[in-house]
């Protein structure tokens, strides 16, 4: 009798086993694999996220929500012809957004917001009085600062101003004589010196002739450091965040957004520049929400509708961080 016989149905019998043995085996590994996927994904979702922006000099601290208000503005932006650099930022959330914000344009009258903060960190100083009487033959001034007779608003006479209505006609009306008044008083090189001291690298003063640059970014920078009295003292700062609120120039950035006589007023210290192709509004505006920076500064061969443009921009901005 041959022993290696084996009977069909054990040979049978021994092929389910191993038929019920593969099937336990892979069941068991489906369901190993499961449990490990589910164990997987309960770390992620439990995980804390660090979002990174980029971070740079107080500006862009944190863009939560980035692409909202990046649609609102590049939305507002849409079909312009000219070349615009915008910084948006709420200084309650640190929510941002900026658009060539390094890009240089000429300053116009936003230079007169360096004058301004040098002129009051002197008076913080002791080195000037509000009340101290500055006066100048505008002849001079013209010469002092290279202003060609054919660009001169002024030819003959003299500008006589205390330090403290100097401060004023040069925020809010941009009375340039009254800002060569203050200049010439500081000198220029203090207003430089105020630059440099405190972090503001893309910004230019404008020596024999040439205009004073700058850059969004660097308006926003400065309009922050005021806003948290890192400029001047609380009470110095708070004098120039005032002096800005009583801006007279009011068709940029107010012009579409709830005025005094509204149920919830809001208040915008802000800063005009306008010269030739060049049209800017900067300033921080405060509301009930929270406070935000806006600096919207543009170069088009129509500054009368970049101006509109500013205004719809900072309406729209507007309506974004009050909704939400």
């Amino acid at each position: 009798m041959n022993n290696n016989f084996v009977p069909r149905w054990k040979l049978r019998l021994r092929r389910r086993r191993k038929k019920r043995l593969i099937r336990l085996l892979l069941f068991f590994l489906i369901f190993a694999v499961i449990i490990f996927i589910l164990l997987q994904f309960k770390t992620v979702k439990n995980e804390p996220v660090e979002v990174k922006t980029p971070a740079v000099a107080g500006v862009r601290d944190e863009q939560t929500d980035r692409s909202s208000l990046k649609a609102v503005v590049e939305n507002s932006l849409l079909e312009t012809k000219g070349n615009y650099g915008v910084v948006i930022k709420n200084l309650k959330t640190g929510e941002s957004y900026l658009i060539n914000e390094h890009r240089v344009f000429d300053a116009a009258s936003l230079y007169k917001l360096w004058v301004m903060a040098a002129v009051y960190n002197q008076i913080q100083s002791g080195k000037l009085n509000p009340d101290q009487v500055l006066s100048e033959d505008i002849a001079v001034l013209n010469k002092d600062f290279f202003i060609e007779p054919d660009k001169a608003e002024l030819t003959d006479g003299a500008v006589t101003l205390t330090v403290d209505s100097a401060l004023t006609q040069m925020i809010t009306i941009s009375h340039n004589y009254a800002a060569l008044l203050l200049t010439k008083q500081i000198r220029l090189a203090k207003v430089e010196a105020f630059l440099k001291e405190n972090g503001f690298k893309e910004s230019k003063v404008g020596t024999s002739g040439a205009l004073p640059k700058v850059t969004p970014f660097d308006i926003a920078l400065f309009l922050e450091k005021l806003y948290k009295s890192e400029l001047a003292d609380q009470e110095n700062s708070q004098k120039m965040i005032e002096l800005l609120k009583n801006q007279k120039i009011s068709d940029g950035l107010p012009d579409y957004l709830p005025d005094k006589q509204s149920s919830e007023p809001v208040a915008v210290a802000h800063k005009t520049g306008d010269i030739e192709g060049f049209k800017h509004d900067a300033g921080i505006v405060f509301t009930g929400k929270g406070d935000y920076i806006v600096v919207i500064m543009s170069e088009s061969t129509s500054p009368a509708g970049a101006g509109e443009r500013i205004a719809l921009l900072s309406k729209a901005v507007f309506d974004y961080f009050n909704k939400k």
